[in-house]
């Protein structure tokens, strides 16, 4: 599996639907960081749009022609139940030999069966690879793509919480599970965390919390307020990745990355992190919240990829989904 900042051939996406669950009663407010998340994505690669019926696709084309350069949008008819393309949509794969796609097509039950129904969503990975006419693996397990984060250079970081979540595949051990991850998406060192933060129902994905920004580098969010329930996970996750080497024996760069300001909603504490950002081509999508810590977060997301346009855009609505621009994204690698 390559790395997100490798080269990319287009993103996929899975347009919400006004009466989904993800939005209740908000897609309205959610569809302006919806239209810069596609306006960004289209100024340098395909965006490929999941829709479930012409007139949806008549809707959204409407919307995105006034923002985005139209002849780099695609839309198919690819039904899906939620947004969440990143947890539901194909997983590419290629070989270090052969520039050739392949996709995975794991099993999907919406975070351990938590929002019926998900018939549709877990079926688009085999209706893309039949599109685009790639060969198609079926591995025999369950998992997201939010919960797993992999350097392109056989390394892959993931969470204990999620994974070894008995609501995904109680039958198989942390050994098993690992063996499944070399096998299907070609890593040899898998590195664990711990716990994800409050009010993140996926359990505790990894792309919350820390990702690989380059082969031996990741970025880490923290909290440093000692009354917040992230507080001690995170700390947690900061010390076992301070401990980690790299499969050459080279310790992992650790870059620390602030969270936003805690955001509640009707009772429910959401899960606002920066480390939920997107790198597309030429720009790096980032989650903002209004806050301080927006700045300083750009501002480590700038010298991180000096290459890429650094872009913040507001998720305060978004959010209320509990999820933001890794969520809603899938790569689809550049053959070379």
């Amino acid at each position: 599996m390559p790395a997100e900042w490798e080269p990319h051939e287009a993103t996929w996406i899975s347009w919400p639907h006004r009466e989904g669950q993800s939005f209740p009663e908000s897609y309205d407010r959610v569809v302006p960081a919806l239209l810069k998340m596609a306006a960004a994505i289209a100024a340098s690669e395909i965006l490929r749009v999941n829709v479930s019926s012409t007139e949806q696709e008549k809707e959204v084309r409407s919307l995105l022609s006034s923002v985005a350069p139209i002849e780099r949008v695609e839309f198919h008819g690819n039904p899906s139940n939620e947004p969440w393309c990143r947890d539901h949509g194909p997983i590419f794969v290629t070989r270090v030999d052969d520039p050739r796609l392949a996709v995975n097509d794991f099993g999907y039950n919406a975070w351990g069966g938590k929002y019926p129904p998900f018939d549709s969503d877990d079926v688009i990975p085999t209706r893309i690879a039949r599109h685009l006419g790639l060969p198609l693996f079926e591995p025999p397990f369950i998992l997201e793509g939010g919960s797993v984060d992999p350097n392109g250079a056989g390394t892959l970081l993931t969470t204990e919480s999620c994974l070894l979540n008995q609501n995904r595949n109680p039958s198989m051990s942390r050994d098993q599970i690992e063996q499944g991850l070399r096998d299907f998406l070609g890593v040899e060192q898998i590195l664990w965390l711990g716990d994800g933060i409050e009010g993140d129902d996926t359990d505790g994905h990894v792309d919350d919390i820390t990702r690989f920004v380059s082969r031996d580098t990741v970025v880490t969010v923290v909290e440093p307020n000692q009354a917040d329930p992230n507080h001690a996970p995170l700390r947690e996750n900061l010390e076992r990745l301070r401990g980690m080497r790299l499969a050459d024996g080279l310790p992992l760069k650790v870059i620390e990355m602030p969270m936003p300001p805690r955001i509640d909603r009707e009772g429910i504490r959401l899960p606002a992190s920066h480390a939920n950002f997107y790198i597309t081509n030429e720009s790096v999508l980032m989650p903002a919240f209004g806050g301080d810590s927006d700045v300083e977060a750009v501002e480590i997301l700038a010298e991180l990829f000096p290459s890429r346009m650094i872009r913040p855009i507001d998720c305060t609505e978004l959010i209320w989904g509990l999820g933001a621009f890794h969520c809603l994204t899938q790569q689809q690698p550049a053959v070379l």
